[in-house]
């Protein structure tokens, strides 16, 4: 489904708009959500489910969530501005869990299976019963059926069928978890173990049914910029392509000025720093101290690796990520601001509600929240003037990178070449946590042991985002042409810099 636009991204995108109007215009809030699913869903026949009454309880859901309030008990009744007043500061808020499955919403899609379909053409040879280890396929008029008690759905007969009769079924949220964190409550309905998610958020941009939403912090900074606070965003590299396609840094600042921002910063300078940390990091401590390091700058990617992989906890490199090291920056120069990162990611707003960091980064919200915020406002990036002098120039083309797979990587082994000319870096990396699972498997074996290791919790990189707008490939090549433009910059001020140095020497 990832880069295909869908209903389900209407009905979120209205949802974030419609949150964040409410917000602006303030007045009654608890009238005002209460009557938010009508205006969402209008008229009395319905579109997407059964009935339209059920469309608008799931919508109610989601305008609750997104403003950060719980999922109500279905047992009992309770209001829909139910604890909407703590909800009304200027502040992080959000009650956890961050993801959550709306559970009336959920189709109850059964759990994995192989089965047979009807395109089966009960050929002489029958090579899936062949195949099958479990003797589990058996003959009946002529057709193969599968006894659903034995099959390990190891998928030997899917691979065979000469016809390709047979399928291999799963529901979409839990082939899209990479922690094996869905199972099923008593009804058959996806329900999440909390033990096991990292909320990269793959199962909401995988669920067909729109049922799993996570938690906004829209309505929280929109109260910290009606109240005048100076607040200043932290915008991620991959925000190319992510609100028009050719929309500039100079462009996307404008856009965040006319919000109300005080001032808008690139990310990508944190990145730099993160870079240098790591470089260090793996020096120092590779092989001496450790047979490998791992990045750290995606949380999904370190809260996996120490949950499945806990001997490998020191592995993972102490450098803050991106998003930290650059609010620290922002903060170190306006101690009373509010800083908010913009960015792909759902897990980064768990990373910013850590004790040891959220007095950092005081809000989260993804490219898709912020699109919805714009759309509140009657604000469009591409339609802003943005004047060339206006766009980032602080950071490198490496910082850029992050936003892609094995970017990261490609910047750290560059930094240590420099620290230290000669040094030999293998790399490896994987995206998707079911492929950094496998990589840290390999780790086990000693086979990674000198390496420098990067996990990327979502396939792709950070442009694939449970946050994203723009389709992965897309803005994979977006980040390319801006990574680029760093690197031409770069190479400009540092012949400058070289001149001018040659001049005073003179």
């Amino acid at each position: 489904m990832r880069g295909v636009h869908t209903v389900v991204n209407d009905i979120r995108r209205q949802v974030f708009t419609e949150v964040a109007r409410m917000a602006f215009e303030g007045g009654n809030y608890a009238e005002t959500i209460r009557r938010l699913p009508h205006k969402i869903i209008p008229g009395e026949v319905a579109k997407y489910r059964q009935n339209i009454l059920v469309e608008r309880a799931i919508v109610s859901e989601r305008v609750r969530l997104a403003i950060g309030l719980p999922l109500r008990d279905l047992n009992e009744y309770t209001p829909t501005d139910a604890k909407l007043e703590e909800s009304v500061v200027a502040e992080k808020y959000y009650e956890p869990p961050l993801i959550n499955i709306i559970s009336f919403a959920c189709n109850a899609c059964p759990p994995k299976q192989v089965r047979v379909s009807n395109m089966c053409q009960g050929c002489l040879a029958h090579p899936c019963r062949e195949v099958c280890p479990k003797d589990a396929i058996q003959i009946v008029q002529g057709k193969s059926v599968i006894d659903q008690e034995k099959c390990i759905k190891c998928g030997k007969c899917v691979d065979e069928c000469p016809y390709n009769a047979i399928i291999k079924f799963e529901r979409p949220c839990a082939e899209a978890c990479g922690m094996d964190a869905i199972g099923s409550d008593e009804l058959g309905r996806a329900k999440i173990d909390y033990d096991k998610c990292v909320s990269c958020g793959m199962c909401l941009v995988n669920c067909p049914f729109g049922a799993i939403a996570d938690k906004s912090q829209i309505f929280q900074m929109i109260q910290a910029l009606k109240q005048g606070d100076k607040v200043i965003a932290a915008v991620a590299p991959a925000f190319v392509t992510q609100f028009g396609e050719n929309v500039s840094a100079a462009q996307m600042k404008e856009a965040m000025l006319e919000l109300g921002f005080y001032d808008v910063k690139e990310v990508a300078v944190g990145a730099d720093l993160c870079t240098v940390e790591e470089a260090k990091d793996f020096l120092e401590k590779v092989p001496n101290e450790l047979p490998f390091l791992a990045t750290s700058c995606c949380p999904s990617w370190s809260v996996m690796a120490k949950k499945l992989f806990p001997q490998f906890k020191d592995n993972i490199s102490m450098a803050l990520t991106p998003m930290v090291l650059t609010a620290r920056l922002i903060k170190k120069d306006h101690p009373d601001a509010r800083v908010v990162f913009i960015g792909p990611c759902a897990a980064k707003k768990l990373e910013a509600s850590r004790r040891t960091i959220r007095s950092d980064v005081d809000f989260v919200l993804t490219f898709e929240e912020m699109q919805g915020v714009f759309d509140a406002k009657g604000v469009d990036p591409s339609k802003m003037p943005g004047h060339p002098e206006d766009d980032f120039m602080s950071a490198t083309g490496a910082g850029r990178g992050f936003a892609v797979t094995g970017g990261v990587a490609d910047a750290v082994k560059a930094a240590i070449h420099e620290m230290e000319p000669g040094r030999e870096v293998k790399v490896e990396h994987a995206d998707g946590l079911r492929e950094c699972r496998k990589m840290l498997m390999i780790a086990k074996t000693g086979k990674y042991n000198g390496y420098l290791l990067e996990g990327m919790g979502c396939p792709g990189g950070c442009v694939a985002g449970a946050g994203t707008i723009s389709p992965v490939k897309k803005s994979s090549a977006g980040v390319a042409k801006y990574k680029a433009a760093a690197e031409v910059q770069n190479a400009v001020e540092s012949k400058v810099t070289d001149r001018l140095e040659e001049v005073e020497e003179n």
